[in-house]
């Protein structure tokens, strides 16, 4: 992702209404800011890989893989994003949006499949770390094998992933805003196409991806996925750029 200084918006952001009650609608006036994820920001991407691997669920394929509290794993997706293997997980290719001063939420992309080859590297470094010994390096790829069961995607697409924002900052059209800010500045080049995906049952991801311009492209589905997540499989978006 190019690099390039903070860009700061004046929005009206609109918190969701399960009722959708036009007397409860109101507007908060925020100062919003995107930019390049930095190294220093990686105890702030280790949440947002672990929230974003959950979904909407309590669990997700960092919990299950590592089978540890959550302070660890977030310590473990820190050493993710600043490892030497720039896997999908690396800082460089996120972008966060700030309010008011303050990290609210980070999404990556990138243009092809080459961060997702070196993932096993960056694993295996931030397992090291984070004190995994060699004996369970080994059992944590076999613990998460089934996510490819329900893994797709096109190629010649720039694909959004980890995409999560801070709870209290939630409803309140931030990602939508920071992936806009994507696909209008870092996305500018290459792949005329976006995709991302997202649990199948994540209505807020859902709802907030088609208020981005993303329309269906299909469910993947799997046994064991479902055995181990709860949920049926993955759903994916596309849209043109």
């Amino acid at each position: 992702m190019e690099r390039r200084k903070a860009i700061p918006v004046r929005e009206c952001l609109q918190p969701a209404s399960a009722q959708r009650d036009e007397k409860l609608r109101y507007c908060v006036l925020m100062s919003t800011s995107f930019r390049p994820a930095t190294p220093d920001d990686a105890e702030f991407l280790g949440w947002v890989m672990l929230m974003a691997a959950r979904g909407h669920l309590a669990r997700g394929w960092f919990d299950i893989v590592l089978q540890r509290p959550e302070e660890f794993c977030v310590a473990f997706c820190a050493h993710l994003a600043n490892a030497k293997a720039k896997s999908w997980w690396h800082h460089s290719f996120f972008a966060v949006a700030e309010v008011d001063g303050r990290p609210a939420s980070a999404a990556c992309a990138f243009p092809d499949d080459a961060p997702y080859m070196v993932s096993g590297e960056a694993m295996a470094e931030a397992s090291r770390k984070t004190g995994i010994g060699a004996e369970e390096q080994a059992q944590l790829w076999p613990r998460g094998a089934f996510i490819m069961s329900a893994t797709t995607g096109d190629d010649d697409c720039w694909t959004i992933e980890n995409v999560a924002t801070r709870p209290e900052f939630q409803g309140k059209g931030v990602a939508r805003a920071l992936i806009g800010h994507m696909l209008a500045n870092a996305m500018r080049s290459g792949p005329k196409r976006a995709q991302i995906s997202f649990l199948i049952g994540n209505s807020p991801a859902e709802k907030c991806y088609r208020a981005c311009g993303f329309t269906f492209a299909e469910d993947k589905t799997a046994k064991d996925f479902e055995a181990a997540m709860g949920v049926p499989g993955i759903r994916r978006f596309v849209r043109a750029i």
